[in-house]
């Protein structure tokens, strides 16, 4: 996939966590594409549907299984604003998701690079291929601005 086509996905992943913002959610949206059509987009809804598995990335996950009626999501690229944590890492795999792109690392809680590297540890029974940084001062800035606007 080429660097425009990864803008272009991570623009409406950063659309979707800037609707998050507005409904007083963390601020992270996450799109599932395969073949270069978008199977499930989201953004974080904890707080929403008062459940702490809500991210972005597991609710996608479970709109495209449904969408695909199964489970294996071989062949598509996940987009999210924010690096996945060891609960979505792991789901990818689970997944079979083939690609990870995501916007900011998270130093606190970042497990595709910063704390663990979940989806390209060899003893796990599949690894994605994994690009960061793509749109990630917007995603960072959102972010930042979101846990500002908390604190005072």
């Amino acid at each position: 996939m080429s660097e425009k086509n990864d803008e272009h996905y991570m623009g409406i992943a950063l659309q979707l966590a800037k609707e998050a913002f507005h409904r007083g959610e963390v601020p992270i949206g996450a799109v599932l594409v395969r073949d270069g059509e978008i199977l499930a987009q989201n953004h974080n809804r904890r707080e929403e549907l008062k459940d702490a598995t809500a991210h972005a990335e597991i609710l996608v996950l479970r709109e495209a299984g449904l969408l695909l009626g199964g489970w294996r999501l071989l062949g598509t690229t996940l987009y999210v604003t924010l690096e996945p944590c060891p609960m979505c890492a792991g789901a990818l795999v689970q997944a079979r998701v083939s690609r990870l792109v995501y916007g900011a690392r998270d130093p606190k809680g970042g497990a595709a690079a910063s704390l663990y590297n979940i989806p390209s540890d060899p003893r796990l029974n599949h690894r994605l291929e994994v690009e960061e940084g793509i749109l990630g001062e917007k995603c960072a800035s959102l972010l930042q601005d979101f846990f500002k606007e908390r604190r005072e």
